[in-house]
């Protein structure tokens, strides 16, 4: 799901599996989980198990992926790269740093946001952008759902690039549907906090699928979204 989001050049591994037989851990990598409840260490194993497959298709060899500020994931020199994990769905993208400068992607189950948390995330701008009653569904779609996973992506994208915070206030997006496929298509995030690193505005794609919303957000060294623009 998350590969049909990003160029081929971007190397994608996902499961559907709640656990997976290759999601044992580097010594280093168990140290950071060892006082972890059982579904923070299964989470944080099967979505590692996906970036191991990702490395291989780079033909990289298997490393051990810690962690940062923020859960910012470390990958080993010149390679860029996100993961992502909730029920049912855990995914990894990688990629060359010579290919792409930043990249975020998320998955979230295709629900309504719990009670309250649309508040923190939707701008109002953007619910009366919504399609839909301002519960947010509409054709099928969660949008507010929708909403919070790109911005997800978009802070994934960001937070390498400044390591600072974005809050879910400083990007406003606006979404649109593709006309040839009814559960998926691309948006734009203007970020309303600039930084040089970035360009203004950012493009995403996203696509619902199996009960499962999954966005991504790609730059080019250039600072280009290619193919991510609403013509492509």
């Amino acid at each position: 799901m998350i590969e049909s989001l990003l160029p081929a050049y971007v190397s994608c591994a996902a499961t559907r599996e709640e656990s997976v037989p290759d999601g044992t851990l580097f010594p280093e990598e168990e140290a950071l989980v060892a006082r972890s409840v059982p579904k923070r260490r299964n989470d944080f194993a099967t979505a590692r198990a996906c970036a191991r497959r990702a490395m291989g298709r780079l033909g990289l060899e298997p490393v051990a992926v810690l962690h940062g500020k923020r859960g910012m994931p470390l990958w080993p020199e010149g390679i860029v790269g996100s993961l992502t994990h909730c029920d049912g769905y855990r995914a990894a993208a990688l990629a060359r740093a010579g290919d792409v400068l930043s990249l975020g992607v998320d998955a979230e189950p295709h629900a309504p946001l719990p009670e309250g948390v649309g508040e923190l995330v939707v701008r109002p701008s953007e619910r009366e952008r919504f399609p839909g009653p301002r519960a947010g569904e509409a054709g099928g779609i969660h949008w507010d759902r929708l909403l919070f996973s790109a911005k997800e992506s978009v802070f994934k994208t960001w937070y390498p690039l400044t390591l600072t915070e974005l809050d879910f206030d400083e990007a406003d997006l606006t979404f649109h549907r593709d006309d040839h496929r009814a559960a998926g298509g691309t948006f734009t995030a203007r970020l309303l906090r600039t930084d040089p690193a970035l360009p203004p505005v950012l493009d995403g794609k996203w696509r619902v699928e199996d009960g499962i919303v999954a966005t991504a957000v790609l730059l080019r060294p250039d600072r280009r979204a290619e193919g991510f623009s609403q013509s492509s």
